[in-house]
């Protein structure tokens, strides 16, 4: 069979992840890894037995490989995808696809332009409850949206962002909460209610001693005047994972991993003309909903990934111009939240990069003893059951 020959660049605890994954998919071949320290690059290496870089334009132009998987700090995600599509290799990227909006639709023009793949790993639109969510909106049970709102809360100590120079900085990350847990959420809001068009928000740094925002909350307005709310901070214990979608045909509700679809007999806009009785309502009939046993996680972006390039799977999972919907909406989040005022999407990226610009000019890079390279333990313990179910 043949398989699509991966290279991981970026190589902390994610990227060692990812590429024992890579090395387990039956699709795909771990060809080389990369990363700009040398002693980690060797360490690497020497761990997959695969050739090592501390440069990704020698990996890029070495001939090893078919596609990257990008995981290294966000910042440098646009750099290094658009050197690969120069050379002819597609991108799998981490979240978020870049840190603006500017650099994001490059990276999707540049891939079109080479006529190379750009996904994004955004995992979370495998997991079951978002399939069925997902579903319950395309078949049209939801309808028309009147209103939908998120809270997504994680808990992140001062040890976390002590543990890399670039971590909880506009220079190393470019945002906080927004830009490094949010993005999956973002994601699944996007793709469950679609993209705003005016948002007004704000953000706050409440615990952290650090540049970037630990809290942030924004008012969202849609084309058709339904509304929506967003709120997310990592200074929570236990976490709250809930998202809710109401429209004129019916509710849909996750809360973690429990799923709830709920459809209005007669839908709101007939109910309000042709009920007798003031006291009548419509009736929520509980819809019964399945998505089928299928492979989840980050093996399954990894995997659809390698089936697209290979012509077994028509549609990747996660496609690059989708990717920029979360990553817009966290930038207006920020703008909003910087400028004191409302903005409208489409985002002006020249704006935006304007403030991006002006808050890493007074970032600066914190002293770190010892840099630590492991991933959260949840996600640790989310790939080693993906291995566990392959094998």
């Amino acid at each position: 069979m043949q398989r699509v020959r991966f290279g991981v660049i970026g190589v902390g605890g994610m990227g060692v992840a990812h590429a024992t994954l890579i090395q387990r998919i039956e699709e795909t071949e771990l060809t080389a890894v990369c990363s700009a320290s040398a002693e980690r690059t060797q360490q690497v290496a020497q761990q997959f037995g695969v050739p090592g870089f501390t440069d990704h334009r020698q990996l890029l132009g070495s001939g090893l490989v078919d596609a990257v998987l990008i995981a290294t700090p966000h910042p440098l995600h646009a750099e290094i995808a658009e050197c690969a599509f120069k050379h002819g290799v597609h991108v799998l990227c981490e979240k978020p696809l870049a840190v603006s909006i500017s650099e994001g639709r490059r990276m999707v023009e540049s891939a079109r332009q080479h006529g190379c793949l750009l996904g994004a790993m955004l995992q979370m639109r495998t997991e079951r409850h978002y399939r069925i969510a997902r579903q319950a909106v395309e078949e049209g049970i939801v309808g028309n949206l009147l209103r939908a709102h998120t809270i997504a809360t994680w808990c992140r100590n001062e040890a976390y962002y002590r543990s890399a120079a670039w971590r909880g900085t506009w220079a190393g990350e470019g945002g906080g909460v927004l830009m490094n847990q949010a993005p999956h959420h973002l994601d699944i809001f996007c793709w469950l209610a679609g993209m705003p068009c005016r948002v007004n928000a704000q953000v706050r740094t409440r615990y952290h001693q650090i540049e970037v925002e630990d809290e942030a909350f924004a008012l969202l307005e849609y084309p058709n005047g339904a509304h929506g709310y967003l709120y997310v901070n990592v200074n929570e214990v236990p976490p709250t994972r809930y998202f809710e979608i109401v429209g004129e045909g019916g509710k849909v509700v996750v809360d973690g991993e429990r799923v709830s679809v709920m459809r209005v007999v007669p839908p709101i806009p007939r109910y309000m003309q042709e009920a007798q009785d003031m006291w009548e309502l419509p009736t929520a009939q509980p819809v019964v909903l399945d998505a089928p046993e299928a492979i989840t996680g980050h093996e399954a972006v990894i995997r659809n990934f390698a089936r697209v390039l290979l012509g077994t799977e028509r549609r990747l999972i996660a496609p690059g111009e989708e990717a920029l919907w979360s990553l817009e909406l966290a930038n207006a989040i920020i703008l909003s939240a910087k400028r004191g005022k409302p903005v409208s999407l489409p985002l002006d990226g020249e704006e935006y990069d304007s403030l991006l610009a002006e808050l890493r000019s007074t970032s600066h890079t914190k002293p770190v003893a010892q840099e630590i390279r492991r991933t959260d333990p949840n996600i640790a313990r989310a790939i080693r059951m993906e291995q566990s179910v392959q094998e």
